[in-house]
């Protein structure tokens, strides 16, 4: 199952040629101002049964601090390999994140969610912050995050 994504083109350094059609996919994450250190970020995927699916981002590059991360944490027993190539600085409070990646086609309108667990340094985790299912009407559509994200959209 930890393939799928992987099988399906999830990002561009993971699309394998000619086995879906992807297209670029911008996710925006507006972080509140929360007055702490940068906020980790984990952006992955689950399937229509809840089961994990893959990565797309990992905000944060100290893994010591990805078990803070506590649904992906779970959903990939730790395993830093699932951020291998795909991870960037933390973003600071009240800060953007914004990437594009290729997205294959067969994850929209089929059942899929993308989930944002969210930690900060000397603060309360929040895991599942955002769950947002990935459907073709659902872009840019901002939805509101539980703790630290103001805002979080994608766009196609």
């Amino acid at each position: 199952m930890k393939s799928l994504l992987a099988t399906l083109a999830l990002t561009t350094a993971l699309t394998l040629p000619g086995l879906a059609m992807a297209r670029p996919v911008t996710l925006t994450t507006a972080l509140t101002n929360y007055g702490g250190d940068g906020a980790y970020l984990a952006l992955y995927v689950t399937d229509a049964s809840g089961a994990y699916a893959g990565s797309l981002w990992m905000a944060g590059g100290k893994s010591k601090y990805y078990k803070h991360l506590s649904d992906w944490y779970r959903a990939t027993g730790g395993d830093t390999a699932q951020v291998n190539g795909i991870t960037g600085a933390s973003v600071g409070a009240g800060r953007m994140l914004e990437i594009t990646l290729d997205l294959a086609d067969a994850l929209f309108d089929a059942g899929y969610t993308l989930h944002i667990d969210a930690a900060v340094e000397d603060m309360r985790d929040s895991p599942n912050e955002v769950a947002v299912p990935l459907t073709t009407t659902g872009a840019g559509t901002p939805v509101r995050g539980r703790r630290y994200v103001a805002s979080f959209a994608y766009d196609m």
